[in-house]
């Protein structure tokens, strides 16, 4: 008790300097007392001031394992320069302590991960407030990006990068096509299918808000990774992700991005066609974007499963036409992801209209419970 009732007067004291002095020298005398009750008192008086001496702090930021735990997570005297030495050799206790502390620069959380503890890592990700370099985190979504719980962390911090979410979404399908669970209830081929969609949604999904963003350098990762083929061009305008689409043609045909909005926008079809040809396009493929951007102008592909189906349906119909239902080798993967599209946006369109009937269904049988209480007895 005493040694609290010092460091508190200690704290509050405006008095002479060498009463203030005598004082501080008394925390030094109840720092060496054998009780660690005695020095946890003290620590307990002066955890959360920013006037506790420093060596005062020090000292016991090195006492018993109680007493270390707290000073370590709570007092704001100590910096990153008296912590960072002693991370090495902390165990995963004053691992989690140290990440709990109120302010935790990008530096110190790079160590605290750099200690590949799982639990700490997982405190971390969870403080959306911490701030964690782009490589840390590019770093994690590669090497324990296979852990439900980190990647469920990492998908969850807004700072993290479109190449690395990307990365984790299609870790995220392949935990989902080994689930035995999922396997067991939906059919191959369907499962297939469903996660490949998925995963191109997710794809031109990050890639639409990156490129509403900052211009960040998303698709020419994928451009110079040959991540981006004419099924992601398609899925990109299918889904109404626009700026996406231009960010990739305007990596593809080495045009300024404006320049290529611009064509797309209100170019004419020749103009479509020298831009998707400079983007080494196949001349069947050309066409088909060319009359899918027509369609684009008029509708609105980005909230619209309707119009989204409808819009697949015509161009599905028009190749049939066209080659007598003979596709042409150079269309063979446009037409397969349209012939896909087809029966996924089907699907979602008659849930939709299905709900939208229900609904309407149910309100006009509605029964007065009054009137029906109000009939005449049999």
């Amino acid at each position: 008790m005493a040694a609290h009732l010092a460091a508190l007067a200690y704290l509050r004291h405006d008095g002479p300097a060498d009463e203030h002095a005598a004082l501080y020298a008394s925390l030094f005398g109840f720092l060496e007392d054998r009780s660690v009750k005695v020095r946890a008192s003290m620590a307990y008086g002066l955890l959360h001031a920013r006037e506790a001496p420093r060596p005062i702090m020090l000292a016991l930021l090195h006492d018993s394992a109680v007493i270390a735990r707290a000073v370590l997570q709570y007092s704001p005297v100590l910096v990153d320069a008296d912590i960072l030495p002693l991370i090495p050799g902390f165990d995963e206790a004053m691992l989690l302590c140290a990440a709990q502390r109120a302010l935790v620069s990008q530096r110190f959380a790079a160590a605290l991960i750099g200690r590949g503890m799982w639990a700490v890592t997982i405190k971390l990700l969870r403080r959306g407030e911490v701030a964690i370099g782009s490589e840390m985190l590019r770093h994690l979504a590669r090497e324990q990006g296979g852990d439900a719980e980190i990647r469920g962390a990492l998908l969850k911090r807004a700072d993290l990068p479109a190449d690395a979410r990307l990365t984790l979404v299609r870790m995220a399908a392949a935990a989902l096509r080994g689930a035995r669970v999922v396997a067991g209830a939906i059919a191959p081929e369907r499962l297939e299918r469903l996660l490949r969609d998925a995963t191109d949604t997710a794809l031109t999904g990050i890639g639409e808000r990156e490129a509403a963003g900052d211009g960040s350098t998303y698709a020419a990762g994928l451009v110079s990774g040959d991540a981006v083929n004419t099924r992601v061009l398609l899925h990109a305008m299918v889904n109404g992700h626009v700026l996406f689409f231009a960010a990739c043609c305007s990596e593809l045909a080495e045009m300024p991005e404006g320049k290529v909005l611009t064509i797309l926008e209100s170019g004419s079809r020749a103009a479509l066609n020298a831009l998707f040809a400079r983007c080494g396009l196949a001349e069947g493929v050309r066409n088909l974007l060319a009359r899918l951007i027509g369609h684009a102008r008029s509708v609105d592909l980005a909230d619209d499963i309707a119009a989204r189906h409808y819009v697949v349906t015509a161009l599905t119909e028009e190749l049939i036409g066209e080659h007598e239902g003979d596709i042409p080798d150079d269309l063979a993967e446009a037409f397969a992801y349209l012939c896909e599209q087809n029966v996924l946006l089907a699907r979602r369109a008659a849930r939709g209209v299905m709900s939208t009937f229900a609904g309407e269904a149910s309100t006009a049988l509605t029964i007065d419970v009054e009137e029906r209480l109000a009939l005449p007895a049999a």
